[in-house]
């Protein structure tokens, strides 16, 4: 997943919705751990759209 740094409010919206809990904020920079499966359910719950497939 891929984050805009520009776009991100750090809500943590994203972090309530992992059912992996892969998401991870470090002082105010999201991190997805390797239990991330890209399940996108960040994508849907982020409110600004900051959050992104990586291709």
């Amino acid at each position: 997943m891929k984050v805009s740094a520009e776009r991100c409010h750090h809500c943590g919206a994203c972090v309530g919705s992992c059912p992996q809990n892969a998401i991870f904020m470090n002082d105010f920079i999201l991190d997805f751990g390797e239990a991330c499966n890209k399940c996108g359910r960040c994508i849907k719950v982020c409110p600004v759209g900051a959050i992104t497939r990586e291709e």
